[in-house]
């Protein structure tokens, strides 16, 4: 049964921001997969993108500046059985939230990470964000950027994210493909979006990615897609996104660029140590009587923990 996933509330965007093709994206990924909303949550930190959880009609969470990763992970391991997602722009994922969003390429938990990517902080201004080109300018800035740039493809490589791919907000129909595969992934996923701002970026607009942007699965031999444990095929996937994760000025690739389906989730390296924690994780156990009284046997809880 397909599920209305947006809600009745008026969406405050820009007009043209991409922000509304990510919206469509993620709903229709979500009717078409046959989720249930109940199994559903979305965290989202601070900034234009932080505004995603009020308009999908599952359960959400609107966060603090940088810290969207840390209460996913929160509810993801207090139920390993939800689906939970991170909407979070450049500027809150890879500025402030940056160390979070290494560490949980480490740990592989099981999200799905997307980024609102447009270059700058929409919601204040127009700031340069950290996926802004050194020597970029926009109009809203008085002089060209003097930062240099992070690159989010190559970053979550080298942070560990099992799944790793880019869409164009502009393109719904292949970002909420690539949204659809992100969720099925048993470890963490990454997904960079590029999403122009009409109101501050002047530079990186919707015409001129829509020049340069084009889709990996158009070559019949691109496969990032790793299947087993062997070290040689991990090195050629690897290096073969880092080196399409490096390409920006003239052309620049969407898709899926790495899928690396050998690693265990950090739930699963947990049931590893404690056996029931799958089946009945935090959230799914009864803590206290008919009149609030605690019934939590600490000894029972870590029986298989003691030795």
């Amino acid at each position: 049964m397909a599920h209305n996933f947006r809600t009745d509330l008026a969406i405050d965007w820009c007009p043209g921001c991409g922000d509304f093709g990510i919206l469509t994206a993620l709903t229709q990924a979500l009717s078409e997969s046959g989720t249930d909303p109940r199994n559903v949550v979305l965290a989202s930190g601070i900034g234009c993108s932080g505004k995603t959880p009020h308009y999908v009609n599952v359960a959400g969470i609107h966060t603090l500046h940088g810290r969207a990763i840390p209460f996913a992970v929160g509810i993801k391991l207090a139920n390993p059985n939800l689906k939970v997602l991170v909407t979070s722009g450049d500027g809150d994922m890879l500025g402030i939230g940056a160390g979070h969003f290494v560490a949980e390429g480490r740990r592989n938990v099981g999200l799905t990470v997307m980024i609102y990517d447009n270059q700058v902080y929409g919601l204040t201004k127009g700031q340069a964000s950290p996926t802004m080109t050194l020597g970029m300018q926009t109009k809203s800035l008085s002089k060209p950027n003097i930062f240099g740039s992070i690159n989010p493809i190559t970053l979550a490589l080298s942070a560990g994210y099992t799944f790793v791919a880019r869409g164009f907000s502009f393109d719904t129909k292949q970002l909420k493909d690539i949204i659809k595969r992100a969720m099925v992934h048993e470890g963490s996923s990454v997904i960079d979006i590029l999403q122009p701002c009409p109101t501050y970026n002047n530079v990186n607009t919707m015409e001129v990615f829509r020049k340069k942007v084009y889709k990996l699965e158009d070559d019949k031999d691109w496969d990032p897609v790793i299947t087993n444990s062997n070290e040689e095929q991990l090195m050629e996937k690897y290096q073969q996104a880092y080196k399409k994760g490096m390409e920006w000025d003239d052309r620049i690739p969407t898709g899926i660029f790495f899928e690396n389906r050998t690693v265990p989730s950090f739930p699963k390296r947990i049931s590893e140590h404690s056996k029931s924690y799958l089946e009945n994780p935090p959230a799914l156990q009864v803590v206290s009587d008919e009149h609030g009284k605690s019934i939590v046997d600490p000894m029972k809880t870590f029986a298989d923990r003691i030795v």
